[in-house]
């Protein structure tokens, strides 16, 4: 087994795209962690912790997502993967080094704009670099590629917010927003590296972006796995956006500590991440992407249970490490599948009518989750969000054993 997974991980690096894409959401993810901590803690200290100033930087993350998620979809699969990316990062570092331009000379309520035009961008990015992994690998590399990918981002869950802190606290806000717009700068300059898009196939037709985008939703209505994803996609995101803002109750309230505590339990559900990224990169040549799934979304069903009846310290942080170990299994599994189902010329229309059911979801529980907790006690809200879960297994189950991906003809990378 650790033969295996050594000579699936020296072939992926071998590959020159698969070495860029992956540095880039290094320098991406430093860039992200030190604007987003730094943002916070600025706000902070200028509004001395007002919640609706606090607030609105959420505002400024995840609106973007409802608004621009599907246009940025389809603009994505009219545009060139790679010239598309490496423009929407350098773009980014621009907006930010307006930003300090701003803050020197004009109003420090500027500062949510280097969160707000991020956040608009990536909504243009994200999908085409999703197509970017189905044109340059092969498909039996695309999910172990997807694992170690997941697991960059679960490294910087731990070391982000300690980054940010520390470059917030030692320079300030001008530099702390300076190195975020040389982090982007960093990540646009590696993803040139990226061979070349591929010349794919247009067709003759000429359309509109209004007709591309309902052949989006048609394309994504027609296809029974990913209407089944769109269905677990939501049900996940309702049962994490009813929890993720009352985890602080967990420590308080249920094992009565100071609040202080909760970064323990994020700490260990970070380290259950990179852990769960690495075991799934191990068994993802023989685990289809919806075994995966299935087994994230059971394992979230009770390790999120067993949290939420806890009255024992050790016993929580088991469960925490339980549902970071498997978490990637979720993301990995989904974000496997809908390449694997979806034809490149549909993966950016495909992503952005899936992303904002997740993300749509996540936020409407969220945003009620504080008067839940008034109602309902901690305990009965954490069980709805298992329940919640197991209802997304269930939809995935008609395709547990359909192993296979549709049949597509995608033009390859050779390594």
């Amino acid at each position: 087994m650790r033969q295996e997974k050594e000579n699936v991980l020296t072939t992926l690096l071998k590959n020159r795209f698969v070495r860029a894409i992956f540095l880039s959401a290094i320098c991406l993810q430093i860039g992200i962690w030190i604007r987003n901590f730094a943002v916070l803690l600025f706000v902070m200290d200028k509004t001395n912790g007002n919640a609706f100033a606090v607030s609105m930087i959420s505002v400024a993350e995840f609106a973007p997502i409802f608004i621009f998620s599907f246009i940025g979809g389809a603009f994505a699969d009219r545009w060139r993967p790679k010239r598309t990316m490496v423009w929407c990062d350098a773009l980014s570092a621009v907006s930010v080094f307006a930003v300090i331009l701003a803050l020197v000379f004009g109003t420090w309520k500027a500062i949510f704009f280097a969160t707000l035009i991020s956040s608009i961008l990536s909504q243009f990015s994200q999908p085409s670099g999703m197509k970017l992994f189905k044109m340059h690998l092969q498909e039996e590399l695309i999910q172990s590629a997807m694992s170690i990918y997941q697991t960059i981002f679960a490294m910087f869950v731990i070391l982000g917010p300690i980054l940010g802190t520390f470059i917030y606290q030692k320079f300030g806000i001008d530099i702390s927003i300076m190195m975020t717009g040389i982090a982007f700068l960093l990540s646009a300059a590696i993803l040139t590296l990226i061979p070349a898009d591929h010349s794919l196939k247009k067709e003759e037709k000429v359309t509109t972006l209004l007709q591309e985008m309902k052949s989006g939703i048609k394309y994504v209505l027609a296809k029974r796995e990913l209407k089944l994803l769109g269905v677990c996609f939501m049900a996940a995101g309702l049962g994490i956006g009813l929890i993720q803002p009352l985890n602080i109750f967990l420590v308080t309230e249920r094992l009565e500590l100071p609040k202080e505590y909760l970064q323990w339990l994020l700490m260990v559900n970070g380290i259950g991440m990179i852990l769960g990224g690495g075991i799934s990169m191990a068994f993802s040549k023989k685990t289809p992407p919806q075994t995966l799934l299935a087994i994230g979304m059971l394992a979230n069903a009770i390790g999120t249970s067993v949290t939420g009846a806890s009255s024992i310290l050790w016993l929580t942080l088991a469960t925490q490490f339980l549902s970071g170990l498997f978490l990637p299994c979720i993301q990995i599994g989904i974000n496997t599948m809908i390449i694997q189902h979806t034809e490149t010329a549909f993966i950016g229309r495909v992503n952005g009518t899936l992303s904002p059911l997740f993300t749509g979801s996540m936020v409407i529980t969220m945003s009620i989750a504080g008067t839940l907790k008034e109602l309902f006690s901690i305990v009965a809200i954490f069980e709805v969000a298992a329940v919640l879960f197991i209802v997304g297994l269930l939809f995935i189950l008609p395709i547990y054993k359909k192993t296979g991906a549709d049949p597509v003809e995608v033009p390859r990378e050779e390594v």
